[in-house]
């Protein structure tokens, strides 16, 4: 295989928002040139006709769909993954890459790693993207910009189809991560599973309480609604999660209920240890604003730069059009920190060092105070 390997004939099983939303990146950055979906005939019959797809498959004509393409994309459920990816690999052409989009990747890449043939290449696949909606409707092609697009190479995965991957999911305004399937698991746990519990536990916790006192839900605003805005998410999304990654989510509350524990100590000590408490909250938010603090790991490392900004109007269009103007790529961007009618702190990420301190010196040039991250 040379250094980067195309991939014409693309089939997408599952045509719903992700599977829709990546044939549509896909086309609108000229990757692939014949694309199959699978799907309910009611499906992909739509989507065909809106021009997603050549051609559309039912699942029960899975293998005529998948044997002459050069990359097969799982797009469905966790559960369903699992159960269309033996007969994927099964009939799957030598040399083709079959990926899937699962937000739990242990029990995929097993699987995978004892049913896929060597000489077929698999990469786990994690695109952190989505809406609260799931048709193809509502399907967009730039649902991936700046999110992170997590990838999970099976042993076998020959390096070059990993890095040829990894460039298409760049195209595609993605931000990509290899990681050990494990690693990710694991991860997710903390920073996705964990919240949606935590939202879920605080909502009943209050709703409880609102039995007795309406007052409880009639005052709920500002930072109850932000934690709890998860907590509607309904249980069918969270399903395939909770089961196939259950023993690194009930380790995770188990150290979120020793953090708790930790806290209600404080506050029920005689007097309330208010310089404790001060440590605690202020290494809370130095955290919070280092996020991303680290880009190790990723196949492009970003570049980021914090920019002093003004509370009024047009601030962010007034960066982002020096940028633009200047032909720099804003790759991500983040409120950091606002202070009401004083002024809060932005976070640009950048290509390049070069990019990077050219919008440096053009912001600086237009009155922005910036900071270099490292």
């Amino acid at each position: 295989m040379g250094l980067f390997v195309k991939f014409e004939r693309i089939c997408i099983i599952g045509t719903g928002l992700i599977g829709g939303s990546l044939a549509l990146a896909f086309r609108r950055n000229n990757i692939g040139r014949y694309f199959t979906g699978v799907d309910v005939p009611e499906t992909v019959a739509a989507t065909v006709a809106a021009g997603f797809f050549e051609r559309g498959l039912p699942i029960e004509q899975l293998n005529e769909a998948v044997k002459d393409a050069d990359l097969i994309i799982l797009a469905t459920p966790i559960e369903q993954i699992l159960a269309v990816l033996p007969q994927v690999a099964a009939v799957a052409r030598p040399g083709c890459l079959i990926t899937d989009v699962g937000s739990t990747k242990g029990e995929i890449t097993r699987l995978a790693e004892k049913i896929v043939p060597p000489e077929i290449n698999f990469i786990g696949g994690h695109p952190m993207a989505g809406s609260e909606k799931a048709s193809f409707r509502a399907a967009d092609p730039l649902l991936f910009e700046n999110c992170f697009y997590i990838l999970t190479p099976s042993q076998n995965t020959v390096d070059a189809v990993t890095q040829s991957f990894a460039a298409i999911v760049e195209k595609i305004g993605a931000k990509t991560l290899i990681l050990d399937a494990a690693e990710h698991d694991r991860i997710a746990a903390g920073i996705s599973h964990l919240p949606q519990l935590l939202a879920v536990g605080l909502v009943n916790l209050v709703a409880r309480y609102n039995q007795e006192n309406p007052y409880y839900l009639k005052m709920a605003a500002g930072g109850f609604r932000d934690m709890t805005r998860i907590a509607s998410s309904p249980y069918s999304i969270w399903e395939d999660i909770c089961n196939t990654n259950q023993p690194n989510i009930a380790g995770m509350l188990t150290e979120l209920i020793k953090e708790l524990e930790k806290l209600r100590d404080t506050f029920e000590e005689p007097e309330l240890p208010t310089e404790k408490l001060a440590v605690i909250f202020e290494h809370a938010a130095r955290t919070r604003l280092s996020i991303p603090k680290d880009t190790k790991g990723f196949i492009n490392p970003l570049y980021d730069l914090r920019v002093a900004v003004e509370d009024k109007p047009g601030m962010i269009s007034r960066m982002s059009t020096i940028c633009f103007e200047n032909n720099i790529n804003i790759r991500d961007i983040e409120v950091l920190k606002v202070r009401l009618l004083e002024g809060g702190t932005i976070r640009l990420s950048f290509d390049s060092e070069k990019d990077r301190q050219h919008a440096t010196n053009l912001l600086v040039a237009d009155g922005f105070e910036c900071r270099i991250v490292e």
